[in-house]
């Protein structure tokens, strides 16, 4: 009998080697070659022909475009990540971490969709029970709701033939397995195969596809990165599962904006959009405290106010710098503009930022909230109440303009904020009502105009 032939697959990158290496050569990760089964060549030419559809050439003024159409799927904060809701032939990844609400959200979504269209709930991981027993839980009628509970890839194809859904939960893609594999479900090679076929047959048929993904323990996607470029949206659920709040935040979408976010909160009925929520990332302080500072950032489209929060204090010859929800490589940075140019030193303190709420802040409008946040705890003295900043700090010192200035502003005043420290760029010609506004340009006004408030 002919041993069978195997090969080493990157469970990162994807990249096939003949034999075990520690480091991949395609991607260079360390320890993510898994063994698999080789195919043969014959029949991996067959089914990516099967695949290939050929397409005409075209001139592109030719080609009639028109805007896609957008399905609201009854879960406002859902439909502002993906861009408006769900698009015919449009596939959605969706990850997070277990347990944090993936299969509740999209169960929700399946049940408000099936009143306008047909629906189909594909389970790998439960059995219809479970499934029936979380939508009693979570209070879903689940009258029109179409449930199979299977894991086998061409019967699930075979059930989308017959049942002719317009929209379909894949829960979850690496429980799925072809029988043109001889790999293991969750392998490379196998979720790489069911994703394509999905993809193909929701192309084809119109049919809005939902993709569920497990993650790795760094929080990544597991499986190749190609399964993201297959794929027409990318949606990542955040937050602390001992926490009542939950993030979802697109990293790719094809028919909207990236970065959007949409934020739900936990409940005995499930996952229930927040309509406010600057609300949740606020303080809830009686009086002003030293080392808080209130910054607008921008998640998307959506302006959303955060509070920062610096702890300075006595760290000795070797003193600490961390950082929770903010880049620590910048934190480091934006001391060393603080003591050059503003005069204010932190070289023997322990530093210690968060942004609260669990709030993921990349963006470098931040840097003003920050420096201000570490003076004020530096200093013992709190800023003024109703008080907010944004705005980029550059390595000379000089305080550089945010994107979309004056809609952080607008969003400020909305909520009641009445004194504004931006940056002189971000000055709006016309003044906003209620907001007291104080341009700046560099690091040292911006201290100045603090300690005379």
């Amino acid at each position: 009998m002919a041993a069978t032939k195997t090969t080493y697959v990157c469970s990162e990158c994807g990249g096939a080697s003949a034999k075990w290496l520690g480091k991949c050569p395609h991607c260079g990760a360390w320890n993510t070659l898994d063994e698999q089964v080789a195919e043969s060549g014959g029949a991996a030419r067959h089914r990516f022909e099967a695949l290939a559809r050929s397409q005409p050439v075209a001139t592109l003024s030719q080609i009639e475009a028109a805007e896609v159409a957008h399905v609201p799927t009854g879960q406002d904060e859902l439909d502002r990540v993906l861009g408006g809701g769900i698009v015919a032939g449009g596939v959605v990844l969706i990850g997070g971490d277990p347990g944090i609400g993936k299969s509740t959200l999209l169960l929700q979504a399946v049940d408000a969709l099936s009143v306008r269209m047909k629906v189909l709930y594909v389970t790998g991981e439960e059995s219809g029970a479970q499934v029936a027993l979380r939508a009693r839980r979570l209070g879903l009628a689940g009258t029109r709701v179409r449930v199979l509970a299977e894991i086998g890839l061409e019967r699930i194809l075979a059930t989308l033939d017959a049942e002719e859904p317009d929209f379909v939960v894949i829960d979850s893609i690496q429980t799925l397995y072809s029988q043109q594999l001889t790999s293991a479900p969750g392998s490379v090679a196998q979720v790489r195969e069911c994703a394509a076929q999905l993809t193909r047959a929701a192309k084809a048929g119109g049919i809005a596809v939902v993709l569920v993904g497990h993650v790795t323990k760094e929080g990544a996607l597991a499986g190749p990165r190609v399964l993201e470029h297959i794929v027409d949206t990318v949606l990542y659920f955040e937050g602390d599962t001992h926490s009542s709040f939950r993030l979802v935040r697109a990293i790719k979408n094809r028919f909207g904006a990236v970065n959007e976010i949409g934020v739900f909160a936990m409940t005995e009925r499930g996952l229930k959009g927040v309509g406010n929520p600057s609300a949740i990332f606020l303080s809830t302080h009686g009086q002003p405290v030293p080392g808080s500072c209130v910054l607008v950032t921008l998640e998307g489209t959506r302006p959303l106010l955060v509070e920062v929060q610096a702890l300075v204090d006595g760290g000795g010859a070797s003193p600490r710098r961390l950082s929770v929800g903010l880049d620590r490589d910048r934190l480091a940075m934006l001391l060393a503009v603080l003591h050059r140019h503003a005069g204010v030193s932190c070289l023997d303190q322990d530093v210690f930022v968060n942004a609260v709420g669990g709030v993921r802040i990349a963006e470098p409008a931040a840097d003003l909230a920050v420096l201000l946040a570490i003076q004020s705890s530096l200093r013992g003295r709190p800023l003024p109440r109703g008080f907010v900043a944004f705005g980029e700090i550059g390595l000379a010192g000089e305080v550089r303009p945010a994107p979309r200035g004056q809609e952080r502003l607008r969003e400020a005043a909305k909520l009641g904020f009445s004194v504004a420290l931006v940056p002189r760029a971000n000055a709006p010609k016309k003044a906003i009502e209620g907001l007291a506004l104080h341009p700046v340009e560099r690091i040292e006004q911006a201290m100045d105009v603090v300690r005379s408030l």
